[in-house]
């Protein structure tokens, strides 16, 4: 039985999802902590107004510290730098493509926790970045949106 590896993430996208995980435990949680021992001094907690949202920040925080560490815990960090085949797309790759009308965009297929369509970087699980997978300049390929199909040309591949 062999142990299937985990997701992919950038080094970059691990990295921010470990400061995300440090600013909440030792900033956000911390300060909540305070606030709800100095409302449960005040008396009365069934309508204090204090102790009851303090508690359910703190639920919600450690619900997000909880996801956060069991993500952590079974992504598989992935440097696009040390990709030995840079004429193929492969996860990280930085990639300009081209629609039919020759509508021009630039995407970086990175793990689907860092993923962020406005900023170009899409998920690895998403529509385009399966049909852009191992795919040379010059290629071309159809991705099946909710719209209809799309074609797309690979015009460039690199790698950070």
């Amino acid at each position: 039985m062999s142990i299937k590896p985990g997701p992919p993430i950038t080094p970059a996208g691990y990295a921010a999802l470990k400061a995300r995980y440090d600013h909440l435990l030792g900033t956000e949680r911390p300060a909540i902590v305070e606030i709800v021992s100095w409302a449960a001094g005040n008396g009365d907690r069934s309508e204090n107004g204090d102790y009851l949202y303090g508690r359910k920040k703190m639920r919600e925080i450690d619900r997000e510290l909880a996801h956060l560490a069991r993500r952590m815990k079974v992504l598989r960090v992935v440097d696009p730098g040390t990709q030995v085949d840079r004429n193929r797309v492969f996860f990280g790759a930085r990639v300009e493509i081209a629609d039919e009308d020759d509508n021009r965009q630039t995407v970086q297929l990175v793990g689907d926790d860092e993923a962020e369509a406005g900023a170009g970087r899409i998920g690895w699980n998403s529509p385009l970045a399966r049909a852009l997978r191992g795919a040379s300049v010059g290629d071309l390929r159809v991705v099946s949106l909710p719209s209809g199909t799309k074609e797309w040309e690979v015009l460039t591949i690199t790698y950070d």
